[in-house]
C-alpha cells in the first residue's frame, strides 16, 4: 500500500464521477486515511462515497467528509484542525477543487470572474496555505494540485479564458509553493489532466468530441482512475524527489 496510514485531504470530491472522488477511492485502496471535503459535504453526499468505495473494494472503509467553502481562507482554517482533531496530522493535499465556465472573453462579466478565481485559484491558495502551517511545523507534507490542459494551451478544449487563466495561476502557485517550502522537505506538484471522461465533457456536441478524440494520440479519452493514478503517484513516495512538477494527463493531447 503507497499510503499506508497517511492522513489525505481531498478537496472537490461530492461527484461520484469527479476526478477527487477517484483519487479518494485509489487513496482509501492504497490505505490513506482519506477526509473528502467539499460545499456540498453532507451526510447524505458522505454515505453516498462510502457506499461507493465499499462496493468497488469489496470491504467496509473509514472516511470522513467535511463540508468547506474553498474561497473563504477561515473555511480552509476550520477545515483543518478538524483534521487535526480527526487524525491529529495531515501528510497530503489533493486540491481538486473546481468550476468550469466556456463564456467568451467579451461576455464574462465581473461577478462571473470573481467566482471562477474564487473557487479554482483562491481555494487551492487559501487551502495550500492552511496545510501549509501544518506541514511547515511537521516539516513534511505534499500537496497535489489538479489544474488543467487548458492553463497551458490557453483555453480551447473545455472552459473559457478564465477557466484557463484561473488554473494557470495555479500551477505558478504549486512552483512558488515548490520552491519556497522545499527545503523543509515539502513538496508540491501539479497535475494537467484534459479529456477525463467527468463531468465537464457533458456539454460538447457529440461531432465535435468525435473530433478531440481523433486528435489525441492515444484515440479515446481519460479515465477518472487514471487522472487519480497521476495523483497518488505524486503524493506517495516513489515521487520522493519531484517538486515543482507538472505532469500531463491528456492522451498526448498537448505533447510538448
Amino acid at each position: 500500500m503507497l499510503l499506508k496510514d497517511k492522513v489525505c485531504v481531498i478537496a472537490g470530491a461530492a461527484s461520484l464521477r469527479s476526478i477527487g472522488y477517484a483519487t479518494a477511492e485509489l487513496f482509501v485502496e492504497h490505505g490513506a486515511k482519506v477526509v473528502v471535503t467539499d460545499l456540498m459535504m453532507d451526510e447524505q453526499v458522505l454515505a453516498g462515497i462510502r457506499s461507493s468505495i465499499e462496493s468497488q473494494l469489496k470491504r467496509p472503509v473509514e472516511i470522513h467528509g467535511l463540508r468547506c467553502d474553498v474561497s473563504k481562507a477561515d473555511d480552509c482554517d476550520q477545515l483543518v484542525r478538524q483534521v487535526l482533531d480527526l487524525h491529529g496530522t495531515i501528510d497530503c493535499l489533493v486540491n481538486s477543487a473546481g468550476i468550469v465556465k466556456s463564456t467568451p472573453l467579451l461576455d464574462i462579466g465581473a461577478q462571473e470572474l470573481d467566482l471562477m478565481f474564487d473557487v479554482n485559484l483562491k481555494g487551492a491558495f487559501f487551502l495550500c496555505q492552511s496545510v501549509l502551517r501544518v506541514f511547515v511545523e511537521r516539516r513534511a507534507g505534499t500537496i497535489v494540485n489538479v489544474a488543467s490542459l487548458a492553463a497551458q494551451r490557453g483555453g480551447g478544449l473545455v472552459g473559457g479564458p478564465h477557466y484557463a487563466a484561473s488554473k494557470g495561476g495555479m500551477l505558478s502557485l504549486t512552483r512558488s509553493i515548490a520552491r519556497e517550502f522545499g527545503p523543509m522537505g515539502i513538496r508540491a506538484n501539479a497535475i494537467c489532466p484534459a479529456m477525463i471522461d467527468t463531468p465537464m465533457l457533458d456539454g460538447l456536441p457529440a461531432d465535435r468530441l468525435s473530433g478531440i478524440i481523433d486528435a489525441i494520440p492515444l484515440k479515446r479519452t481519460g479515465t477518472r482512475r487514471e487522472a487519480a493514478g497521476a495523483c497518488l503517484f505524486l503524493a506517495c513516495e516513489l515521487s520522493g524527489f519531484v517538486t515543482g512538477a507538472t505532469l500531463d494527463v491528456n492522451g498526448g493531447t498537448h505533447i510538448h
